[in-house]
């Protein structure tokens, strides 16, 4: 206990000084921590589904995109401008709380979670990925056409102007003067998101313990025996569904409030299939390892830019910097599932485990006392004896 606690402790100090640490070389620096981070509660939200329920979702990314509208739309000037009724209710603009918005991004993200989990329930495998992908690319359409004859999402222009976080007085949109040091916005935003993760963590890490996650894994397992053991499977999926959707939901009223502003381009096909790749490259159902693919992948791609720059560079900018740089994207993970299959830190496989011989106890000294033995041994003979019968 004392070794877990000075781990810990060590932990702690060290994600408290990243963020000031990072920003001596930049807020670019800084700012990409903090998209990891925000990854990092998507891959959370995704291993409940892919993870712990054994259900292939590849379109998760639509409830990301679900709570980071939901959360533009109650936190800016769009619906204050484009619908007089929304303006005679809030004559100073629609400034919605953290506490309000958040929330409410979540549980709205969650009901659509249920509602894709709810005609899908008899799909498996990948007939179950081919329907959550389509449903992904639904959601990027409707935002992405929205704009008329009513204008709610703004089409492909996006929603602009969306507010920062602001509680008990602080706003994480300016840079917090300490008198001794400077804390700017990006800095401020990653103590959010840290705190943020951590309960994330705690809540993945509870619900793998409970009754509920040992029913996910029995599903993941095998469907027709948990559901011979008594196991609502039906239940327990739209669960998973609706419990990882809300994970996705948070994360997106993060991402809205952090760029203050959300277009379609944002949540594309290609960003879903990157959480599913964070979750199987770190180890699927593993939630350290689910933690180390997302900062992986997500800081990787802005790692590569200063590669790809001077490799341009040296072909005579023959090649184009952005493919180049999603190819040795792909080149990183072919070489690390060929060197680990089961990912970078895979769950413990239980059941494996050799199990441990109980030593026998030596013989007392000057060795067992012989005890006479008194067995009538005529009535049972030795194999191959044949007793003689008196006449």
């Amino acid at each position: 206990m004392k070794n877990k606690l000075v781990v810990f402790l060590i932990a702690a100090a060290l994600l408290l000084a990243a963020p000031l640490v990072a920003q001596q070389f930049g807020n670019a620096w800084v700012r990409i921590i903090d998209i990891s981070l925000l990854y990092v509660m998507l891959a959370l939200g995704l291993n409940i589904v892919v993870g712990y329920a054994g259900l292939l979702d590849l379109g998760y990314i639509a409830f990301y995109a679900i709570g980071a509208y939901l959360f533009g739309l109650m936190a800016s000037p769009h619906l204050w401008e484009n619908f007089a009724l929304v303006k005679a209710m809030f004559p100073d603009g629609l400034h919605s709380p953290l506490w309000l918005a958040v929330p409410l991004a979540a549980a709205v993200a969650g009901m659509f979670g249920v509602l894709l989990g709810a005609p899908t329930l008899r799909l498996r495998g990948d007939y179950l990925a081919i329907v959550t992908l389509g449903f992904g690319e639904i959601i990027r359409v409707f935002l992405n056409n929205l704009d008329s004859p009513v204008n709610i999402t703004n089409g492909p222009k996006g929603i602009s102007g969306i507010d920062s976080v602001k509680f008990w007085g602080l706003d994480l949109g300016k840079t917090l003067d300490l008198g001794f040091i400077e804390l700017p916005s990006v800095t401020l935003y990653y103590y959010l998101f840290l705190a943020m993760v951590v309960v994330s963590v705690l809540i993945c890490w509870r619900l793998e313990r409970s009754r509920i996650g040992r029913a996910w894994m029995a599903i993941r397992e095998d469907e027709v025996a948990a559901k011979a053991m008594g196991i609502n499977t039906r239940n327990m999926k739209l669960l998973a569904f609706g419990m990882g959707a809300t994970f996705g939901g948070v994360a997106g009223s993060m991402f809205a409030t952090f760029q203050n502003f959300i277009s379609p381009e944002s949540f594309s096909l290609q960003e879903s299939i990157m959480v599913v790749a964070m979750v199987v490259l770190g180890g699927i159902g593993h939630i350290p390892g689910v933690i180390l693919g997302a900062l992986l992948l997500a800081a990787l791609p802005e790692v590569l830019r200063y590669v790809a720059g001077p490799l341009q560079e040296m072909t005579g900018g023959r090649l184009d910097a952005s493919i180049l740089r999603q190819l040795l994207i792909a080149l990183a993970m072919i070489t690390i599932m060929l060197a680990r299959p089961r990912g970078l830190w895979p769950a413990p496989e239980h059941g494996k485990v050799a199990p441990t011989p109980v030593p026998t106890p030596p013989p007392p000294e000057g060795g067992p006392a012989e005890r006479p033995d008194t067995r009538d041994r005529s009535a049972h003979p030795r194999v191959g004896e044949v007793r003689r019968k008196t006449p």
